[in-house]
Order: C-alpha cells, then sequence, then structure tokens
C-alpha cells in the first residue's frame, strides 16, 4: 500500500514513476521556473502540476492553447492513477474492456496533448526570437532545454508575458465626461474578466457624452472591443463605469432604464411562424406600461408599422419576409417603446446598397426625433453621409480596446489623415489583422486632445 501510495504521488508531481523520467521532469521544472521570471510570472507555478504547462504557455504567448494542456495534462494524471488503484483487478480477463478503453483514452490525450505542445514550442521559438531548429531539442529534450533557455543568458524573452496583464498605464487619459441632465454620458474606466487564473481588460478608458438626436458611428476591429462596449453602456454586462441616459444611471435604476434603451442584436430573434402585427404585439404587451388600455397600444402598432413601412405586410407571416422587411421588423420591435437610445448592431448585414441607405435612412428619422442612435456596421463609407459622429475602438499594445478617437465625421478625417471610414478602421488594426498597426499612435494622440481639451 505504501508503495501505492509512493508511485502515485510521484506520478501527481511528476507524471511518471520512471526514475529517469522523474530526473528530466526536475530538470524542465528548475529551468521554466526561471523562464516565468525571465517572463515576469511568479515561478512558483512551476512546482505545481499541470499548472506549469499553462505558464509556459503563457510565456510563449500562447494562453488559450495552455488551457487545455493543463486540462490534459489533468487528464493524463487522473488516468494514471485509476490504471495504478485498479492495479491487479484489471489483470482479470472480465476487465479487457475496461482496459482497452483507457488505453484509448490516455493515447488521445497523449497525441493530442503533444501536438498542443507543439505550438507552445512554436510560440516559444518566436518569442524568443531564435530558429525554428530549437523546437525539436523542446519537443525531444524539455527537460535540459528549459535549463538552458532559464539560465543561460543568451535566450531572453522578447515579449514580457506580465505586459499582457499590466494596464496601459503611460497613455490614461484621465478625463471625465460632464454628465449632462439631456443625452448620453459614457465614462467607462473598464471592463474586466476572469480567464483562468488571471484578469483580463478587455476595454479601457472610455470617456464620451453624445447630445440628443446624434446619429453616431461605431468602427473598431475585430477584438476591438465595439460589442464589450454596447453591453456596457446598456447595462446588460455592467463594466467599472456610470453611465448616464437623459439624467438617470443606467446600472442604478436597471428596471426603469431597460425601455429606454432599445438595442437591436445582428441575429433576428423573431418568431417564423407569427405575422408582423402579432409580432408587434407581443413587443408591445411586453415593453409598454402594463395599465396601456388596448385601443393605445393598438394605436401604438399601427403607428410603429406606418413608420417603418409594414402596414401591408401586417398579416404576413414573418418567415416569409424579404431580409430588408425582417431588419425594419426587429427594428421596430425595439422602436415600440419609444427608447430614448438606439443600439444596433450590424443592422444592413446581407442587404444590397439600395436597402441598406433605405434602412439607415429610417434610422436618420429616428435620430431627428431627437434619440440617439449607435450604429455597427462594416460597410459604412455607403451612407456615411447620414451619420454625425463616429466612435473608433482600437487594441493598443496589451490588446486592450481603447478609445482611439470620438468626433465628427469631418473631424475624425482630418484626425486620422484618411477619407473613408474603412482606411481608419485599416489604419489602427494590427498588421496581423491586415492593418497599418498605428493603433497606439491615434490613441496617445486622442489622449492628448481629450487632456489638451
Amino acid at each position: 500500500m505504501l508503495m501505492l501510495i509512493w508511485k502515485i504521488l510521484l506520478v501527481i508531481l511528476f507524471e511518471s514513476t520512471d526514475v529517469f523520467s522523474v530526473a528530466l521532469t526536475i530538470c524542465y521544472i528548475i529551468g521554466i521556473r526561471k523562464m516565468m521570471m525571465k517572463s515576469g510570472l511568479d515561478g512558483r507555478w512551476a512546482f505545481v502540476p499541470c499548472m506549469r504547462e499553462y505558464m509556459l504557455a503563457r510565456c510563449a504567448d500562447r494562453e488559450r492553447v495552455g488551457r487545455t494542456v493543463c486540462g490534459l495534462a489533468a487528464a493524463s494524471i487522473v488516468i494514471d492513477v485509476i490504471s495504478m488503484a485498479a492495479g491487479k483487478s484489471w489483470t482479470a480477463g472480465g476487465n479487457a474492456n475496461v482496459r482497452l478503453f483507457f488505453s484509448l483514452l490516455e493515447t488521445v490525450v497523449l497525441v493530442t496533448r503533444a501536438l498542443l505542445e507543439i505550438r507552445i514550442f512554436s510560440g516559444l521559438v518566436d518569442v524568443y526570437g531564435v530558429r525554428r531548429r530549437w523546437m525539436l531539442p523542446w519537443f525531444f529534450l524539455a527537460g535540459p532545454t528549459a535549463l538552458l533557455w532559464g539560465y543561460s543568458p543568451k535566450f531572453q524573452p522578447q515579449v514580457q508575458a506580465a505586459d499582457l496583464d499590466r494596464e496601459f498605464e503611460s497613455i490614461v487619459s484621465g478625463v471625465r465626461a460632464v454628465e449632462m441632465d439631456k443625452g448620453l454620458t459614457v465614462n467607462l474606466e473598464s471592463r474586466t474578466v476572469r480567464e483562468f487564473i488571471h484578469k483580463k481588460c478587455l476595454l479601457r478608458d472610455v470617456h464620451m457624452y453624445i447630445k440628443p438626436g446624434r446619429m453616431v458611428l461605431l468602427l473598431g476591429g475585430s477584438g476591438a472591443g465595439k460589442t464589450t462596449l454596447i453591453s456596457a453602456i446598456n447595462g446588460y454586462e455592467k463594466a467599472h463605469a456610470k453611465v448616464n441616459l437623459n439624467g438617470s444611471d443606467v446600472y442604478a435604476q436597471y428596471r426603469k432604464m431597460l425601455y429606454e434603451v432599445g438595442f437591436v442584436p445582428q441575429q433576428e430573434l423573431m418568431r417564423g411562424k407569427y405575422t408582423v402585427y402579432h409580432t408587434l404585439m407581443d413587443a408591445a404587451l411586453l415593453r409598454l406600461p402594463n395599465d396601456l388600455n388596448g385601443s393605445d397600444l393598438r394605436k401604438r402598432v399601427g403607428d410603429v408599422m406606418e413608420m417603418f413601412g409594414l402596414t401591408s405586410l401586417r398579416n404576413s407571416l414573418v418567415e416569409k419576409l424579404s431580409g430588408g422587411q425582417k431588419k425594419r421588423l426587429s427594428i421596430a420591435m425595439e422602436y415600440i417603446s419609444n427608447p430614448a437610445l438606439f443600439i444596433l448592431d450590424e443592422p444592413d448585414s446581407g442587404l444590397d446598397g439600395v436597402m441598406a441607405r433605405e434602412l439607415m435612412q429610417k434610422l436618420r428619422l429616428i435620430a431627428d426625433q431627437g434619440r440617439i442612435i449607435i450604429v455597427i456596421t462594416h460597410t459604412p463609407d455607403r451612407v456615411i453621409d447620414l451619420f454625425d459622429d463616429v466612435i473608433v475602438l482600437a487594441k493598443d499594445a496589451h490588446r486592450t480596446g481603447r478609445l482611439a478617437f470620438y468626433g465628427t465625421i469631418e473631424e475624425a478625417r482630418a484626425f486620422f489623415g484618411k477619407e473613408k471610414m474603412e482606411e481608419i478602421v485599416k489604419a489602427v488594426n494590427r498588421a496581423e489583422d491586415g492593418g497599418e498597426d498605428r493603433a497606439d499612435e491615434f490613441i496617445e494622440k486622442f489622449v492628448e486632445v481629450q487632456n489638451a481639451g
């Protein structure tokens, strides 16, 4: 029994009971501890089974891969422990199927882990700026290689893993938007999430005031924080922020403000077997005050159908509508409660130029009634004349969404030195996303503009 306990302990700590393998693992632990310290991480994680693989992946800038490898390492340990604990009982012929199952499972885990570790080793080669041939010793002699990379001054990481967790303190604006009784005021300090064992900042330092009656374009490349920002504004995913709409705190008075903010997602959330009229009536019953009488409800539904050109489609099934008609119905459902703020995520997606412009003109009419419209679209230039202002978000050097610009369309053109909005997005996109990699330049420039103002 003591021998079994000792073997299980060795498997948990070193994933092996073989003396030579244990010695190599000890070399590996000592080496990656030093590598973690070079990358600004806590070297003590090297002594924690499974977590050392995750932390090495972070040193290689392969954090997501590291999570999977960590899970596979844990699974491998569990399989080995179960196999040893079962021991002699599995030698019986009746348990042949069980032995076969665990053998196959262990093979799948080991092969998958090996393939993912190749990606980690590739990341280490990139981070340390050495030749690709160094992947071979990592794969076959990880222990001695880790010792060499950890203790030799010739091997130094070009990217600090710890920097990915730090906030970009050097270029914070420190300027808050003044809260007004009318319009939308956003003072967002940060929006963070917990990813595995560390905190990740998705969006930071966004401060702006939008006047009533403005139609605002929200621009930014993939991962810049557009969805995070609109979720923070409408209170769906609260951030470390203060959001004020027409004198009311969206977070503190969330139930009251729920119907003051209309949000139209990219996906259409409607029942195909319902008619246009019943779809809007259901939205009215859900979003309008309970004390509203039947005639007022029907009048409101009729007025909204008229405004969005849906009257002739009153008895048509949703599933029979065209793409443009479904988009108008989606917007009408949110408009039914007469919200002060409208947020739309790619409302023109899948529409041709004529239909997209017609839809945006409807939104322009809504804005002209004193409401605020915020629109995300990937084809802004075909309707840019309908917008008043533009918000540009970009990922900074630490991959945090930041405000790179907020102002009028003409001010944006002058600020970025670009005529088209799509060119602005390209300018702030990272190089790996096909952009000009100038995000930090414009973030710093806009911080200076904010501080000067």
